[in-house]
């Protein structure tokens, strides 16, 4: 079955306290990194870890942005320059100056992390904003967000060498808000990695392409 087979109680919205969780763990987890390890690959991204930190912060700082605007846009992206620092590298707006070390690097997570969750809590909830994979509204920024923290968070802790594992109930939440057609007889957190592209689940390969859907549910 699926979720979007349901029809008991409406899931449990997402909300600007699941994404400060989701940050604050992922950062906690982080700090635990040697500073060496900074330069390995992340996990089976092309980037490395360092890269994949800053690709992080700028999903972060960028979802806050669509929501910034007073009529926020409908059709596009904030016009920022995103831009690599190398060939294949992650085009981002945000980079973390590298003499600040791991240390600063996690600093610009957690800053743009707060970002977004300021913007979450503070924009009225009928407000909607461009996103590639559907116009959405803040609570589906949120969502968007903890997606991006999670799973990066998990290709970085393979690049480090760390263990991560988050909170089943917060990744059933953002399964249930944007992919709603994900299976619900699985754990919460492998079907996430499933239905990101970064695990197989029993029965179903891994998908080489995924999405999720923005749209709001109401």
């Amino acid at each position: 079955m699926s979720r979007s087979a349901e029809t008991g109680p409406s899931p449990t919205p997402v909300t600007a306290d699941d994404l400060e969780l989701a940050v604050q763990l992922a950062v906690a987890v982080l700090r635990k990194a040697p500073p060496a390890a900074w330069e390995g690959r992340a996990g089976s991204l092309e980037w490395d870890c360092w890269e994949t930190a800053e690709h992080l912060s700028d999903d972060l700082f960028a979802y806050a942005a669509q929501l910034g605007p007073t009529t926020p846009p409908l059709e596009g992206e904030v016009p920022f320059v995103w831009e690599s620092r190398r060939p294949g590298g992650p085009a981002n707006a945000i980079h973390a100056n590298r003499e600040a070390g791991p240390a600063g690097l996690l600093q610009v997570l957690e800053a743009s992390g707060a970002l977004l969750v300021a913007m979450v809590r503070t924009t009225p909830p009928r407000t909607r904003a461009y996103h590639g994979f559907g116009v959405s509204d803040p609570e589906g920024f949120a969502a968007m967000g903890i997606v991006e923290t999670l799973v990066h968070t998990h290709d970085l802790a393979q690049g480090l060498g760390l263990a991560w594992h988050p909170p089943a109930d917060l990744c059933a939440r953002v399964l249930a808000r944007l992919f709603p057609a994900a299976p619900d007889s699985t754990d919460p957190w492998p079907t996430l990695l499933w239905a990101t592209g970064r695990a197989e689940l029993p029965g179903r390969s891994r998908l080489t392409t995924w999405r999720w859907d923005g749209t709001p549910r109401t």
